[in-house]
C-alpha cells in the first residue's frame, strides 16, 4: 500500500505541474519541432535551388560562343530566380563577357555592374577590373578609374593597379601610371605569367623595372 501511496503523490505532483506549466511546456515543444522542420525544410530548398542553377548555368555554359542571345536568356533566369547563388554572379560574369564579344557593351556593362553589386567580395573585384576595362575602351577613363575604387581582396590589388595603370597611360598620366604599375610588380610573384607583361607597360610609359631580389640561399 505504501508502494501505491508513493505513486499517487506522484501522479498528484505531476498533475499540479502540467495544470501549472504543461500549455507552456507543450509551446516549447511544438516551436522546437516546427524550428527543425523549417530548418531541414530550408536544407532541402538549398540543395534543390543549387542543383537546378547549376542545371542552367552548364546550360549557358554550353551556348557561350555560340548563342550570345541564349546566353543572355540563361544569365537572367539565373539573376532572377538564384540571385544569391555564386552561379548567378559565374553566369554574369560570363554573359558580360559574351556581350562584349558580341560588340554589346552596354549589356556588357549591365551584366557587370549587377556583379559589383550582388557579388561577393571576390566576383566584384573581377567585375570591376573587367568594367573598367570595358569603360577604357570607350575612352571614358573617369568612370574607369571611378570602378576601380574601393577595397579588394589582396589577391586583387596587384590586378586593381596594373587596370589603374593602363586608365592613367591612356590619359597620358605617366608619373601616376608608373607609379601604378610599380605597384602592380610590388604584388606580382616573380612566377606569375602576368608579371612580364606589367615590366613591358611599364618600360613603354617610361619607368624602369626594379630590380629582382636574389633568391635566399
Amino acid at each position: 500500500m505504501a508502494f501505491d501511496h508513493q505513486e499517487e503523490e506522484q501522479l498528484a505532483s505531476l498533475k499540479a505541474w502540467w495544470s501549472r506549466y504543461g500549455n507552456a511546456a507543450t509551446w516549447v515543444l511544438v516551436a522546437g519541432l516546427a524550428a527543425y522542420s523549417g530548418w531541414t525544410g530550408w536544407q532541402y530548398y538549398q540543395r534543390t535551388q543549387s542543383v537546378e542553377a547549376s542545371a542552367l548555368y552548364d546550360e549557358l555554359q554550353a551556348s557561350v560562343g555560340k548563342d550570345n542571345a541564349k546566353v543572355q536568356r540563361a544569365a537572367a533566369d539565373l539573376e532572377s530566380r538564384y540571385g544569391r547563388s555564386s552561379y548567378a554572379q559565374m553566369a554574369a560574369l560570363a554573359a558580360a563577357k559574351s556581350a562584349f564579344d558580341a560588340s554589346d557593351l552596354k549589356t556588357a556593362k549591365a551584366k557587370l555592374q549587377w556583379v559589383i553589386e550582388h557579388g561577393n567580395d571576390e566576383y566584384k573585384a573581377i567585375a570591376k577590373i573587367r568594367l573598367a576595362g570595358v569603360l577604357l575602351d570607350e575612352k571614358a577613363y573617369d568612370a574607369a578609374l571611378k570602378a576601380l575604387d574601393g577595397e579588394v581582396p589582396k589577391q586583387f590589388s596587384a590586378a586593381v593597379s596594373d587596370r589603374k595603370g593602363d586608365v592613367l597611360a591612356a590619359q597620358n598620366k605617366l608619373a601616376e601610371a608608373r607609379a601604378a604599375y610599380l605597384a602592380a610588380l610590388a604584388g606580382t610573384t616573380e612566377k606569375s605569367p602576368a608579371r612580364q607583361l606589367i615590366e613591358l607597360k611599364l618600360e613603354a610609359v617610361g619607368g624602369t623595372v626594379p630590380e629582382q631580389k636574389p633568391a635566399a640561399a
